[in-house]
């Protein structure tokens, strides 16, 4: 009996060895705070299939993602060493880039445009060159008149043939109220959308097809400072995998998206803008094209929009 409990005691301190290695090699999660845009919809959901399907935990990170109570904070707070990372617009990043914050672009979300000029489908505006003498509308100056400026020039008119009107985000409404002959800044996946469900359809004038160089809607930014930081390079890869289980299994990670706390956003509007958002996004996340990069930044420095463009580097990175 003795010779056998000294057995039991020689195979069990191996097994305790092992365990209490076990626990220590195991790595604890790096906190990563994400702050996005807006209010969460459709065009934040590979943030959330890779939250809910563990690939950020997978690759040792808790993410945690907030949206934001100004909208115009999130990159500002990452600049200040805040957050980690916001959701911003490579338009707005190039802007802020001007002013001097230390932020990088580290991946893309949404790898297209969404804004377009929208007018009714059923009323007299077929062309841009229409608009002569028209109304329309806009939510916030700045580069949403230039996408206009640039866009009638290609129609052969100017902003001095038109009325602008600010009728800050009730796009749609404005157009239904005739406040509006057209309005720009609509996002196609949105306002198209609930102008159809409203039986009100639109028609729209696509950015990218009428002179404006194509852009990434979405991106993500870091502080320049922690730019080389490995739990980046992490995150962007779980975000890859996000990706890729979103676009091979569409309905499963809308379930995903619309879980717990999000089941309010479990409507038509936004299971419509679901649909038209999964072909806009970015396949390979952390990929950048530097030629398109430096290209939208000439075009925003030609419009007056930024004064300087610094070398690409500082300002998007593809993380190694």
């Amino acid at each position: 009996m003795k010779k056998m409990c000294m057995k039991i005691l020689l195979l069990s301190i191996p097994l305790l060895m092992a365990l209490d290695g076990a626990a220590i090699a195991a790595p604890e999660q790096e906190k990563v705070t994400v702050l996005l845009d807006w209010f969460v919809n459709p065009d934040h959901a590979p943030l959330f299939v890779a939250l809910e399907k563990g690939y950020f935990a997978g690759h040792g990170l808790g993410v945690e993602i907030i949206a934001p109570s100004n909208p115009n904070d999130p990159a500002k707070l990452v600049a200040a060493g805040k957050a980690d990372i916001a959701v911003s617009y490579q338009h707005q990043h190039q802007m802020q880039i001007d002013q001097g914050l230390p932020l990088v672009r580290i991946a893309t979300l949404i790898a297209t445009p969404l804004n377009s000029l929208v007018v009714l489908a059923d009323g007299p505006i077929t062309s841009l060159a229409d608009l002569r003498g028209k109304t329309i509308g806009y939510s916030v100056g700045g580069f949403e008149t230039v996408l206009l400026k640039v866009m009638l020039e290609k129609a052969g008119l100017g902003l001095e043939d038109v009325k602008l009107v600010n009728v800050n985000f009730s796009l749609s409404p404005a157009l239904f109220t005739g406040q509006a002959d057209a309005v720009i800044g609509a996002f196609r996946n949105f306002e198209l959308n609930q102008m159809d469900m409203e039986k009100r359809p639109g028609r729209a004038f696509y950015v990218e097809e009428n002179g404006i160089p194509a852009y990434d809607e979405l991106i993500l930014v870091a502080n320049a400072e922690q730019v080389k930081e490995s739990k980046l390079r992490r995150f962007v890869d779980a975000l890859e995998e996000g990706v890729q289980y979103l676009v091979n299994h569409p309905d499963e990670s809308w379930q995903l998206f619309i879980k717990g706390e999000r089941k309010n956003l479990d409507d038509e509007l936004n299971r419509r803008a679901w649909k038209d958002t999964l072909p806009r996004f970015a396949l390979r996340p952390g990929a950048l094209d530097q030629q398109r990069y430096r290209r939208f930044a000439e075009f925003l420095q030609q419009q007056g929009t930024v004064k300087n463009v610094p070398p690409l580097e500082t300002w998007a990175v593809e993380l190694r």
